[in-house]
């Protein structure tokens, strides 16, 4: 085109021209367009013309002004067509008639646009949505998933605790097979960890004491093989209570009181850590846990049970940070540790003790017809704790895919991979959706065109049995800068427990995102859509303290979600030495089809977060859940009035986020989606909504889950709700003092939440 258009010059002006054209092609900033600045460096001087006219003999093809009007019109016609044609060609996706004029021309050796083409890389074809699901489901291999896990649990009955030989040789392998599948980058860290283990030479003991003959006598009931990890180590001895399954609601309708007494208490429902909190809040002396024939049917009556009891995340004796590298830190320990013992027991322990209790336990507990409500009254019960602390070196295994266009922000998919048992359901079944997912996508990238925007973090985490201790660690290692980068996090452990149910968790920004995958994935077995109706946003449950995915949402304020396919009643085998293989397989025949389709729900979750201009998450849903906690605090307004506070400025930070957010929309709706810059900066405003909802006035130390809504302690809002509610119901134990900083301080996040969604300051609504 180049050398047609030097001809064209030519030829109107007889052969020799009288001015030359120069192109620079001149890349925007953005990067993402071009365009042709052309610049005529004619001397279009009159006395430099007229000098030329007279020195040069020239053709006289036309005369007078017509003929230079024409030329000028014909030189200034082709000028525009060609900046308009080359702009356009430039502007558009390679298609249609301009890619196929610019494939000729290269193919022509045009010298000059060759030049310019090697100096501007071309854009690749896109892919879109239905493209990548297509590619998805096909590149997932079904056969991988169940053979991986059998492979994973060969030694069917060899546990892989954290820190085991066992947890290392698998660590390496995983670490092996990412740098196989060719991921951008595979790296380990590694951390030096405390963990509670049980005793080698001194066993933990439950005995039967019988009082008031001429000497007490004792009966050892059982050295359990199981225990609970960070208990208490102590001796105690007291009358048995039975405190159900030792929720709050238990204890507050327990007739007995628990002063001065043991408790024990039924496994499910909530996490260990919350039962032994709530008994040590009412001054129980220690806790007992057994898995009862009614929730737990098929378990077998001597079958030993394992857990933790810490209330939280992470290494317990570097609480709120990092364990890396041997540093020495001053002594220090996580409020969440127990104060009292605690133990597993079996269910032939739990009816020996039964036995020398009475009173019948209430219908509506529904357990076992053996269940009774205190000891008699001559028999106590006595509960050794001897576990040892143990340090350990963990590894956690990574692996990335990096991002095309922002290879900073990341998407982490993570899953446990030790386990105190054999662990099939508990961390095999993750370890497997891990590999495959991370196998799958990097063909995506190698072999199938697919160019993620943002980078894709695969990660094995260790020590997941004590609380998520592997994650924990590399969020508080880097706690200043993640919630920055990471845009999600998905977590894999226990996503196959059932058949019949498909429960999701997580944080309300992904609730679209989780919808719009339940529409598109199908459930293996009934063959329907896993969504149901728009009721499932309200039986969503609040992420425990045993997920992975909880320090990622309430301590580092970074959207998570957990989801499983799953029964109404919990998995029996979990914590246990029967979580195996061929236990897992009996009780989940369909265990390939239903791992495929939960890849299919996490590939989906990638791929949406990964691939689009805009993040897929929704931060105007922050508007609905403020609203709700408004409505609740409505229902105490006497009481609020009447202690002479007032609701007028949460009303207005309130009003400020829906404001702030309504901006965010609008600011995306009319940017320029091929701008990256703008792009990132409106998904970095998006990205800020979890993190400020962490409450900047306490200590992430001493209170580390600092997320107003999801977190725990004293400056959630459902503290604020549950002191609030002691005005009405027992004005001796409301803390006004208390009330009055959990209302300006939960005014004062919102309110900073809504000044980081609205960007700049001066967009910024009120003003104190």
């Amino acid at each position: 085109m180049m050398n047609q258009a030097r001809a064209t010059f030519s030829n109107l002006f007889g052969g020799e021209p009288l001015s030359y054209t120069r192109f620079s092609l001149a890349r925007h900033m953005d990067g993402d367009n071009s365009h042709v600045e052309m610049k005529l460096a004619a001397d279009e001087d009159e006395n430099t013309d007229n000098n030329m006219r007279a020195n040069v003999k020239t053709p006289r093809r036309c005369s007078g002004s017509i003929c230079y009007s024409a030329i000028a019109v014909a030189v200034f016609f082709l000028i525009g067509f060609m900046i308009g044609y080359l702009g356009y060609c430039k502007r558009v996706e390679p298609k249609g008639e301009c890619e196929r004029t610019e494939a000729t021309d290269v193919m022509k050796g045009s010298d000059d646009l060759e030049q310019e083409e090697e100096e501007i890389p071309q854009l690749p074809s896109r892919l879109y949505w239905e493209d990548l699901k297509t590619m998805l489901s096909k590149k997932l291999d079904p056969a991988k998933f169940g053979s991986t896990v059998k492979q994973l649990n060969q030694n069917t009955y060899i546990p892989r605790e954290a820190g085991s030989a066992n947890d290392e040789t698998l660590a390496y392998f995983i670490e092996n097979q990412f740098s196989e599948y060719k991921l951008s980058k595979v790296w380990r860290n590694e951390h030096y960890v405390k963990i509670q283990v049980k005793s080698s030479t001194a066993p933990n003991s439950v005995t039967l004491i019988e009082t008031g003959g001429k000497s007490d006598m004792s009966y050892l009931v059982e050295n359990p093989e199981g225990f609970v990890a960070y208990s208490k180590a102590a001796t105690v001895t007291g009358k048995l209570v039975h405190a159900n399954f030792g929720t709050k609601e238990d204890f507050e309708n327990l007739k007995t009181s628990v002063n001065g007494s043991l408790v024990i208490v039924r496994a499910g429902k909530i996490t260990f850590a919350e039962k032994v909190s709530n008994a040590a809040s009412l001054n129980a002396l220690g806790v007992l846990i057994y898995l009862d024939q009614a929730k737990f049917p098929i378990i077998k009556a001597d079958l030993p049970v394992f857990g933790h009891a810490h209330l939280g995340t992470g290494d317990p004796y570097t609480p709120g940070f990092p364990s890396f590298n041997h540093t020495q830190f001053p002594p220090s320990q996580s409020s969440g540790l127990p104060t009292i013992p605690v133990q597993t027991i079996s269910r032939q322990a739990a009816e020996q003790l039964f036995g020398n209790m009475e009173g019948d336990c209430p219908t509506s507990w529904r357990t076992d017809h053996t269940c009774k409500l205190q000891s008699k009254q001559n028999k106590n019960v006595k509960l050794t704790v001897q576990n040892e602390l143990k340090e350990i070196r963990i590894l956690n295994i990574f692996g990335v895919i990096k991002g095309v266009e922002e290879p900073d922000r990341y998407v982490v998919v993570g899953a446990q991979r030790d386990s105190w048992g054999p662990g099939a359901a508990k961390s095999s079944v993750g370890t497997a959706l891990l590999l495959e997912l991370a196998r799958t996508f990097s063909d995506m990238v190698l072999n199938g065109g697919f160019k993620p925007r943002r980078s894709i973090i695969f990660v094995s985490w260790s020590a997941g049995d004590f609380g998520a201790i592997g994650a924990t660690e590399w969020l508080e290692g880097y706690i200043t800068s993640l919630h920055l980068k990471v845009v999600t996090y998905i977590n894999l452990d226990k996503a196959v427990l059932g058949s019949s149910n498909f429960k999701v968790t997580g944080s309300p920004m992904l609730y679209k995102l989780i919808e719009k995958t339940m529409q598109e994935v199908k459930h293996p077995v009934t063959g329907k859509s896993l969504y149901k109706d728009s009721n499932w946003i309200n039986k969503v449950e609040k992420l425990s303290f045993d997920n992975a995915a909880f320090p990622f949402l309430a301590y580092s304020g970074i959207p998570a979600v957990s989801f499983c396919f799953c029964e109404d009643t919990d998995y029996p085998y979990l914590g246990t030495t029967l979580d195996t293989y061929d236990m897992l397989l009996k009780k989940i025949p369909e265990l390939n089809q239903l791992m495929y389709a939960a890849a299919e729900v996490a590939g989906q979750f990638v791929i949406k977060l990964t691939h689009d201009f805009e993040l897929n998450l929704d931060y105007e849903i922050y508007n609905n859940k403020m609203l709700s906690f408004l409505r609740e605090l409505m229902k105490y307004r006497a009481d609020i009035k009447e202690i002479g506070l007032s609701l007028q400025w949460l009303y207005s930070a309130r009003g400020d986020f829906f404001r702030a957010a309504s901006r965010l929309m609008t600011d995306f709706h009319n940017a320029d989606r091929t701008n990256r810059f703008i792009m990132k900066e409106l998904n970095d405003r998006i990205m800020k909504v979890e993190y400020h909802f962490l409450s900047p006035y306490v200590s992430p130390r001493e209170s580390p889950f600092r997320h107003i809504f999801w977190g725990y302690g004293s400056h959630t809002l459902q503290a604020l709700l549950e002191n609030l509610k002691l005005h009405k119901d027992n004005k001796a134990t409301f803390n006004e003092t208390l009330f009055r900083n959990q209302l300006a301080l939960a005014t004062w996040t919102i309110q900073g939440v809504a000044n980081a969604l609205s960007g700049d300051i001066w967009d910024i609504d009120n003003e104190f």
